[in-house]
């Protein structure tokens, strides 16, 4: 059997999230696989910088127009015209990491004799109704910009389909996410849960008198509900410590101005610091609207500390309620609350939440995923 050659297509590469963590796992089964993307713009990478920059990038003809990085959303106007550039027709095995943002990066180049596979971290949620970063209806001019792109809006989810029934090969992140595929797309996906680290710590009761803070954090994002949660812990006055990165620095002013003196921001943080933060909480805060999988609960219960979570989506798929975390029906100030105070009086086992977290480690998801390519990229088309 001869050795696969092998690229990865991704969206772009302006933050480093849960899909560039997907991108990076693939790298440690294909090291040698280089990556095609839109745009690479390490400035806005923080600490995260100089593990991608080590990665064998490859960007389309717009990492050379000025001001892309404040154009990458208008750049889904115009993806697959530039995914189309791209050509990949080298390549035994070409893997998508197709994280939502543009319609299109199935539309590359290849031999016909070539695998395609394109892992979904979720089809695009500004198309299919789906809850996204920036809200669109705060003012007049974003509800006159959105009235008018509903016209391109069409004709991009009719390249989105079309774009989704070329790869041979199409897996999901999550059931969840298998769900939107077979709905937008009428297609059956294979679902192969997205890595998280599981790291060796000393496992400590969650009631530890060391936990005095609760925990959100991830990219500063409306669906992500880190309003409600700093609204609700500024009513509650228990301590919350707010980590993480913004896009385009959506909410920030807002949320320290919603903030009471118990509320802590604190930024970006290194993976270290990330992993000591959540095991010292008392639990994660996941407020995150219909999220589609949701690896920093995944982490958090990894780190031995339970997630107080949305029911909605990924987390339904990861989390136990009453064992690992607890769960509020409603995305309201109200449930967060109430289901806070429920956790305080529970008891959980740190050990129950590292074993449930081990369900999704990153040795199973390389395993799976070079499990998967090497027995689908063989056979003949």
């Amino acid at each position: 059997m001869k050795k696969l050659k092998i690229a990865i297509v991704h969206d772009y590469l302006k933050e480093y999230g849960g899909a560039e963590r997907v991108v990076e796992a693939m790298l440690e089964i294909w090291p040698d696989a280089p990556v095609y993307t839109t745009v690479f713009l390490p400035e806005f990478l923080g600490p995260h910088r100089t593990r991608v920059e080590k990665w064998d990038i490859r960007t389309s003809f717009l990492q050379k127009i000025p001001f892309n990085a404040k154009l990458i959303s208008l750049f889904r106007f115009i993806a697959p015209f530039v995914f189309s550039t791209m050509d990949l027709t080298k390549y035994d095995v070409v893997v998508v990491s197709s994280a939502g943002t543009y319609t299109s990066p199935n539309f590359i180049r290849m031999n016909k004799k070539s695998t395609l596979v394109c892992y979904y971290h979720t089809p695009p949620r500004y198309l299919y109704g789906y809850p996204v970063a920036n809200d669109w209806r705060n003012n007049i001019f974003r509800r006159m910009l959105l009235a008018l792109g509903q016209i391109p809006m069409f004709f991009l989810r009719i390249l989105d389909k079309r774009a989704a029934q070329i790869p041979d090969y199409v897996l999901a992140n999550s059931k969840e996410v298998a769900g939107r595929i077979r709905r937008f797309y009428n297609r059956e996906a294979t679902v192969i849960y997205p890595p998280v680290e599981i790291p060796k710590l000393e496992i400590r009761n969650s009631k530890s008198e060391t936990r005095n803070y609760y925990l959100i954090g991830s990219r500063v994002s409306r669906h992500k509900g880190h309003d409600i949660a700093i609204k609700a812990f500024t009513k509650l006055g228990y301590k919350l410590n707010v980590f993480g990165g913004t896009f385009a620095s959506y909410g920030l002013d807002q949320f320290k101005k919603d903030a009471g003196a118990n509320i802590k921001f604190l930024g970006e943080v290194t993976e270290d610091e990330k992993l000591d933060l959540m095991k010292n909480a008392k639990a994660f805060i996941y407020p995150s609207e219909h999220e589609d999988f949701g690896i920093v609960p995944v982490e958090t219960m990894a780190a031995g500390t339970p997630v107080i979570a949305l029911a909605q989506g990924g987390p339904l798929e990861t989390i136990i309620d009453g064992k690992t975390g607890v769960f509020f029906k409603e995305r309201t100030i109200e449930s967060l609350i109430a289901a806070v105070k429920k956790s305080e009086k529970m008891k959980f086992k740190s050990e129950d939440c590292v074993s449930q977290a081990k369900k999704f480690s990153k040795e199973r998801f390389k395993r799976e995923m070079l499990q998967f390519v090497d027995t689908h990229a063989q056979n003949e088309k």
